[in-house]
């Protein structure tokens, strides 16, 4: 028996794939829904996304798109529309191809000058920040004005705050950029073509209907509504998992549950590394649903460092999915983490000011939430030399490995196959 605790997506991903080796499982989760951090709210017709507005249809989730019968919900959001920076008092193209770069006003002639001398940089360094490594490589221009906000935006995070070992160089790992960044896109360029990359997608009832379905395929070995008090070992090595309604014995059990929650259960058979857990910090974020008409075919804009905004950047829904209307702001991150502490008026009249300072249009605020995302800052390094785990208890989150749908598949998938051979014999 495995007991996973957690069923966001990387738990229910897991429980589906333990599905197909027939091992016996159950899933606990505190909330009353399936899901995590992918929730979609419907407030007056209008879906607002809490969690990942959208994510990558790369071929891991097609097929599992595929095999759970979503391929009528799946919306794909329109090709070649520009992801822009506001920069200076206007709205400006991120460039993805090498025309582009030499056309796009977001970089000076003498910025984009500089950028050509990413190839004798050299890689990066053993304790280089992110913020280090993006100006040695492409100037201070390129990374103020759209390498910075554009990577420290994922996380909602200072990039001068992350350490390169911890982040992009898994990143650059994972999709195979050795030396000259420059050099390994114009070879994926030159071999792929203009049309590699998996398209943006979501789904008609939006990001919530992927963990629902997972959930309704597997919902009797899912216990909503249950969370996990406390995690120990019996005498025989089993481990055994409490919770308000009994519990559970296991020879595995698989935390997916936010840092802190894992930190929790881990105090007694771990202190050690639940210690190091705690230290993990998230970043407080401010989500406001804002209603518009703009004529400007994108997926959003991200704020360039140095400008007086609040805002971090907004996600155009509208143009993605068909939305009517709908804007997604993120105000507050490591940017200003006491933003969140405002009231949701104070909150909302900002993102509608500065949503009409950077697009010429005037929003109307329709909705707040308040979210947190995990920093991958230098709080991170508390990870270093790895997690001693007790054997039988492994991790799986957006904490520990990649964040966004694609690597929440790809790591339940990887434990599932490692559980599979431990049951087998094979470590």
């Amino acid at each position: 028996m495995i007991v996973i605790i957690g069923a966001g997506i990387t738990g229910l991903v897991l429980a589906h794939e333990l599905s197909r080796y027939g091992i016996e499982y159950v899933v606990l989760e505190a909330a009353r829904e399936p899901g995590g951090v992918i929730r979609t709210l419907e407030i007056d017709g209008c879906l607002y996304e809490v969690g990942p507005q959208r994510t990558r249809l790369v071929p891991s989730l097609r097929a599992l798109i595929e095999e759970l019968g979503l391929e009528d919900e799946l919306l794909v959001a329109p090709p070649g529309l520009p992801l822009l920076v506001y920069r200076a008092g206007r709205l400006r193209e991120v460039p993805f191809s090498i025309p582009a770069a030499f056309r796009t006003d977001l970089i000076s002639l003498p910025g984009k000058l500089r950028i050509l001398l990413e190839p004798v940089t050299g890689g990066a360094r053993p304790d280089e920040s992110v913020a280090d490594y993006l100006v040695r490589k492409f100037g201070r221009e390129a990374y103020e004005s759209m390498l910075g906000p554009l990577y420290g935006g994922l996380y909602a995070s200072d990039p001068a705050n992350m350490l390169m070992r911890w982040t992009l160089s898994r990143a650059l790992e994972t999709f195979g950029i050795e030396g000259s960044v420059l050099f390994s896109l114009l070879r994926r360029a030159l071999r792929n073509g203009a049309g590699d990359g998996a398209p943006a997608c979501s789904f008609r009832r939006g990001m919530r209907a992927l963990p629902e379905a997972l959930h309704r395929a597997h919902s009797r070995r899912v216990r909503l509504g249950t969370p996990a008090r406390a995690l120990f070992r019996r005498d025989d090595g089993r481990w055994v998992v409490e919770t308000d309604a009994g519990e559970w014995v296991a020879d595995d059990v698989v935390l997916t549950v936010p840092a802190d929650s894992a930190a929790t259960l881990l105090a007694g058979a771990a202190p050690d590394t639940a210690e190091r857990l705690a230290r993990l910090a998230y970043n407080p974020l401010a989500v406001v649903y804002l209603e518009a008409e703009l004529d400007r075919p994108a997926m959003g804009y991200q704020v360039a460092f140095g400008e007086r905004m609040e805002t971090r950047g907004v996600t155009f829904n509208s143009c993605l999915f068909g939305r009517d209307g709908v804007y997604t702001a993120y105000l507050g991150g490591a940017k200003n983490p006491a933003l969140v502490q405002w009231d949701d008026d104070a909150i909302a009249e900002v993102a509608a000011s500065e949503f009409e300072l950077a697009t010429g249009r005037p929003a109307r605020p329709r909705h707040v939430e308040r979210v947190c995302m995990p920093a991958w800052d230098r709080s991170w390094a508390a990870l270093d030399g790895g997690l001693a785990l007790p054997d039988g208890v492994h991790v799986a989150a957006n904490w520990e490995s990649r964040a966004g749908i694609p690597g929440r598949l790809a790591r339940a998938r990887e434990l599932a196959s490692a559980l599979q051979r431990r049951r087998s014999g094979g470590g």
